[in-house]
Order: C-alpha cells, then structure tokens, then sequence
C-alpha cells in the first residue's frame, strides 16, 4: 500500500501537464501559424512546419485544423474578428462624445491590433489574398465588414447627436481606415528594414485624429461659405 501510495501522487503531475499541454496547443498552434504565414507567406508555408514549430505532429495539427485554410481562418478570428466583437461593445456602452467616442477607438485600434502581432494580418491579406478568394471572402464577411459598419455606427452617431456635420459615412469610413493600413505596412515592409524609413505611429494617428475630427465637427455658416466658395470651380461650372 505504502508503494501504491507513492506512486500516486508522482503520476498526477504527469497527467496534470499533459492535460494542460492540451488545453494550450490549440493557442500554440495558432501562434506558430501566425508567425510562420507572417514570416515566409501563407503560400510558402507548409502545414508540417506549424506543427514542427509549435511542437506537435502534422496529424495533431490536423486534429485540430483540417486544412491550411482552415488554420488561417481560425487565426483571423483569434487576433482580428474578436477584437472587433469586443471594439462593438466598446462603442455601443460609451456614454462620451462621438469625438471622444471616434479617438478612442482609433488608439485601440492601434494598441491591440496595429502594434501586435496580428498586425502582420493585415499585411498578410493585402500581398495573398488574391490567389485564396475563398479566404478573401471569409476576410471581408468577417473583418472588413464588421469593421466598417462600427466605425459607421460611430460616425452616425455623431451626426444624430449634431456632433457632427452630415457626411457620406462610407466615404467617412475609408477616410478613417487608410491611414491606419498604411501604418501597418510601413512597419511591414519598409520600416522593418531600415530605422530612417520606420514612422512612429502615435504622433501620425492624434495628427490623423485631429484632422478628422475639425472635418466632422459642424461647421458655422460662414465658414462653410467660405469653404464652399473656396472650392476650385469645376469643368461643368467653368463652361457656364
């Protein structure tokens, strides 16, 4: 009895480790991926090298993922489209201007999306994503999508509360994104390879933030005049 009793309680850390190893290899699996579609391409990565890098056997990965495909899908979802889930709430509860509303999640947009690994996402979709449009489809129903209509909720938002002026809240929209996405490839690309050409993203967003927010914000009468007068003429005009 003395024995068994002994070699009880050295079996159960045992177990316990495995038992954890496989609650945590799905996020292994994931990170592996991740990485490895950032550094080599999601077309140059072979299903046996996220294994090998994250430790398991093609047949485990396939356990969990059973297609490459399906491996990257599960990765947009983890770093990107939760993120986006969770951005929605935010938005949804804030009980601040539209403005404080709109630079808020400009900021976090960067903190937890522009500044971490999931970034390489995005760099990911804008070089590949041509040749997969099966998984550019699940990109835009899944991200693209889903984050337009949250910055648009913002932007309307503002106008019914007369914070801002009425605008084309598409146009709004991509007006908003464009920078960001520029960001994110500047640290991809140029900006990983040389420190002259690597811009520092929180001045650039407050100045985007700023800029964006005097566009929305109404405008009094006689400044919008002067605006509009501003205007260069047309060609249709200038034929009159």
């Amino acid at each position: 009895m003395t024995a068994t009793g002994s070699n009880r309680p050295a079996s159960m850390p045992a177990a316990g480790t495995r038992q954890r190893r496989k609650l945590e290899r799905p996020q292994e699996l994931l990170d592996a991926a991740l990485d490895l579609f950032v550094e080599k391409g999601f077309a140059a990565t072979r299903s046996e090298e996220v294994a090998s890098r994250a430790g398991v056997s093609k047949g485990t990965l396939y356990l969990y993922y059973p297609s490459k495909e399906e491996l990257l899908k599960e990765v947009i979802r983890h770093n990107v489209v939760n993120q986006i889930a969770e951005g929605v709430e935010i938005v949804r509860a804030f009980e601040g201007s539209s403005s404080e509303l709109l630079a808020h999640m400009m900021r976090l947009w960067w903190e937890r999306v522009g500044e971490t690994r999931a970034s390489g996402i995005l760099k990911l979709m804008m070089s590949e994503v041509r040749n997969f449009p099966e998984i550019a489809q699940f990109y835009i129903a899944e991200v693209t999508q889903p984050c337009d209509r949250m910055l648009a909720e913002i932007v309307e938002r503002g106008i019914a509360r007369g914070e801002f002026r009425p605008v084309n809240v598409a146009d709004v929209v991509h007006a908003l994104i464009g920078p960001l996405l520029f960001l994110v490839m500047n640290k991809h690309s140029l900006g990983a390879c040389a420190a002259v050409a690597k811009l520092d993203p929180v001045p650039i967003i407050e100045a985007h933030i700023d800029l964006v927010l005097h566009g929305l914000e109404p405008r009094p009468a006689g400044r919008a005049r002067a605006a509009a007068s501003a205007r260069p003429a047309t060609p249709a005009r200038r034929r009159r």
